[in-house]
């Protein structure tokens, strides 16, 4: 796993929003690069993340190339650019908790449709269930479909 906020680490949601938002994306990238350099050119990879971590999952992905076998987004926010989205490599599962205020249905259909225009698979599994209800410290931790979405990741993930 690679540490995107520099061994920062977060006791509340406010201060890992602040966290969040403080967050370099040129940094990010560089540290993703850094690590598959390091692993060496025989590496490759399987993404995964949770909320800013789904959409980094993703991100990942993208900067991996032909390196990234797959890529699992928990509640992510999703690249909206279709030409980036061509470039990707690996297969997409998606985590969709149908109640999220941010990662709504209509950013999920749009990237669902992004991702149809770019000529790339993705499968959207959907839980009737809140942002971050996957997350057992979360307020809205829902363990059923936690563990269920555990199963289908982990399956998703044994394909590859």
């Amino acid at each position: 796993a690679v540490d995107l906020y520099d061994g920062k680490i977060a006791t509340t949601a406010d201060e890992a929003g602040k966290i969040m938002q403080a967050n370099d994306p040129a940094r990010s990238s560089a540290i993703i690069l850094g690590a598959a350099k390091h692993l060496g050119d025989q590496a490759d990879f399987r993404t995964m993340g949770w909320c800013f971590g789904g959409g980094w999952s993703l991100q990942a992905s993208l900067l991996l190339k032909e390196k990234s076998k797959a890529c699992v987004m928990y509640y992510g926010m999703p690249e909206k650019d279709v030409e980036k989205l061509k470039t990707l490599k690996a297969e997409v599962l998606m985590i969709h908790p149908t109640q999220d205020k941010w990662i709504t249905g209509e950013v999920v259909s749009a990237f669902e449709a992004n991702m149809k225009t770019a000529g790339k698979k993705v499968t959207v599994v959907h839980y009737d269930a809140d942002h971050a209800f996957a997350n057992p410290s979360s307020p809205r931790y829902n363990e059923k479909d936690a563990k269920e979405s555990r199963k289908v990741a982990k399956a998703f993930l044994k394909k590859f």
